[in-house]
């Protein structure tokens, strides 16, 4: 099942291909044709009634189809990893581990879905002769915008969320990896039953910007913050909603009571791993000065025993692999430049051979520069000495960005308290990365991160929109909306306001103290009227709310 070319047609009308090029070799071992703007036409217009049939399967129906999907996988993963091990250079383990996060999420994903999309029956509030209920509906045809650093497990979830949730799915993976979106378009393409309603685009962001532009009920975007912000630019034309899991600046904060050993060598992990192309990388390290030393001699000498390479094999003992490609190059080389200018210091690492560089440790660094501001996205580890844990949190915060952090530190009751405090959609406390692989945990982002989450019951549910249903054989003449309505009966509903709202005993009393007559002769009937709707109106409501909680 091998990848080589695809043929097709381009956008421009000239035949344009995207080469697969091996980033450890240079060698290029396949190319896939891009598409065309009447490719992405047809994709759109073909999903919009394939959506339509999707959406229709129970999902029950849907499950056991795409379960098919996991089976296949599984059987295929040799397959995959030698695939992606050539197209992005990662080593053979780390391609398994994508897939592995991936066909964990399927699996609590397949066994929750019926509870997490069911029908979910809503209070009707004072309306008590009403039932309401809210459905989870698919939005229709979602485009998912994948990313190139993990060309898989940011790619193949997003679908199987969107598919299970009853979307049918225009996918477009990113250019850089296109031997990975070839492949993956392949093994849908292998289930007859799931084929129909999953399509792909590939080609660079022209590609991408057209389907922007095919009006999707929803995209789903994995990518940088500037790419975020192109497109939800030129969605915003069509009021297109658009689900962002964008870039980051993560911090790592190392108290003085942490285990410096243990955050040495899995900071230096979640500084390096997959050579720092990853959105929840160590990318700036905040040093309590008491063991700010200590710390940075750990570090060296964690970091002195990477070995840096390239294999095809699955056994590898390699840590680190190659970069992917020249425009994340030229990103690192300019903050590392700019750090050096403004003062910063390098004390491992450094130096590059063509892709391969180095793993890079650097000292002496402030918030004046790129590397302690912008997302590197490569095999840098800055470290800062600051006084405290409140000088640790404020340049934690520091950020445009705020998708994950760490806190380090024995005391889990302190760490928590810190954590509580950092402006991050993830912490990890004593751990770096390894968050994004817990299926049921919500992963995404604040500030400029993004505004969704993968992951969970939250991820699930953004590929739907809620529908409220309220059902009753007609209006009540003891219904408060029928009474709201009725002309002429302002004094009788603010005494019943006042009666089942009120929020003294005083405001709740008022209608009562109406009541009283103020001559012996004279009975102030709205009021009475008034108490008796209140009262027959909470009691009725608390009647219903507990024959319901019993049924």
């Amino acid at each position: 099942m091998g990848v080589t070319t695809v043929k097709g047609r381009t956008l421009n009308g000239r035949v344009e291909t995207l080469p697969f090029i091996n980033p450890a070799t240079s060698e290029q071992f396949g190319e896939v044709t891009t598409a065309t703007q009447a490719d992405v036409t047809a994709a759109r217009q073909e999903m919009a009634a394939a959506a339509k049939m999707w959406a229709a399967k129970p999902l029950k129906e849907r499950i056991r189809i795409l379960r098919k999907l996991q089976t296949l996988l599984i059987e295929e993963l040799d397959e995959i990893t030698a695939v992606m091990n050539k197209d992005n250079g990662k080593s053979r383990q780390d391609a398994l581990i994508e897939i592995f996060v991936t066909v964990d999420l399927m699996t609590q994903y397949i066994k929750q879905a019926p509870h997490w999309l069911r029908r979910r029956r809503v209070s009707p509030g004072l309306q008590i002769f009403k039932q309401c209920y809210v459905e989870h509906k698919p939005h229709g045809v979602v485009a998912v915008i994948g990313p190139w650093n993990y060309p898989f497990v940011l790619l193949v979830p997003p679908i199987f969320s969107a598919l299970l949730a009853g979307n049918a799915v225009i996918a477009k993976p990113s250019e850089v990896t296109g031997a990975t979106g070839v492949l993956i378009e392949s093994l849908f393409k292998r289930i007859p039953e799931l084929a129909p309603f999953v399509r792909f685009l590939h080609g660079d962001g022209r590609v991408g910007a057209a389907l922007v532009q095919s009006k999707p009920d929803l995209i789903y975007l994995t990518g940088s913050v500037a790419t975020g912000k192109k497109i939800m630019q030129a969605a915003a034309e069509n009021l297109t909603p658009v689900i962002f899991e964008l870039g980051s600046k993560d911090p790592m904060i190392v108290l003085e009571d942490a285990d410096i050993q243990q955050a040495a060598k899995w900071g230096v992990w979640g500084a390096f791993y997959n050579s720092g192309q990853t959105c929840v990388s160590v990318e700036r390290v905040y040093v309590v000065e008491a063991v700010y030393e200590q710390f940075v001699q750990a570090v060296l000498a964690e970091a002195s025993n990477l070995d840096i390479g390239y294999s095809p094999d699955v056994n590898n003992a390699f840590h680190m692999g190659p970069l992917t490609f020249q425009r994340q190059i030229d990103i690192i080389e300019d903050h590392l430049q700019d750090a050096l200018a403004k003062g910063a210091k390098i004390i491992a690492g450094g130096k590059r051979d063509g892709m391969f560089m180095q793993p890079t440790v650097m000292v002496n660094v402030d918030h004046t520069m790129k590397l302690m501001q912008d997302e590197t996205f490569g095999p840098i580890m800055p470290i800062m000495k600051v006084a405290d844990e409140t000088d640790a949190i404020h340049l934690a915060n520091h950020s445009y960005m705020g998708l994950g952090a760490s806190v380090w530190s024995r005391d889990l009751k302190r760490a928590e308290r810190i954590a509580h405090q950092l402006e991050s959609g993830s912490v990890n406390i004593n751990d770096t990365i390894t968050h994004f692989a817990i299926p049921n945990l919500p992963f995404g982002g604040v500030k400029q991160s993004g505004n969704g989450r993968a992951h969970g019951e939250e991820d699930l549910l953004q590929f739907t929109s809620s529908r409220a249903y309220i059902v009753s054989p007609g209006p009540n003449p003891l219904d408060i909306a029928t009474i709201l309505r009725k002309p002429n009966t302002y004094n009788l509903n603010k005494a019943i306001l006042k009666l089942v709202f009120g929020t003294t005993p005083q405001q709740k009393l008022e209608p009562l103290t109406e009541l009283l007559p103020t001559e012996p002769a004279k009975i102030k009937t709205a009021g009475v009227v008034a108490v008796a709707a209140g009262l027959a109106i909470t009691a009725l409501t608390i009647l219903t709310a507990l024959s319901r909680r019993k049924s």
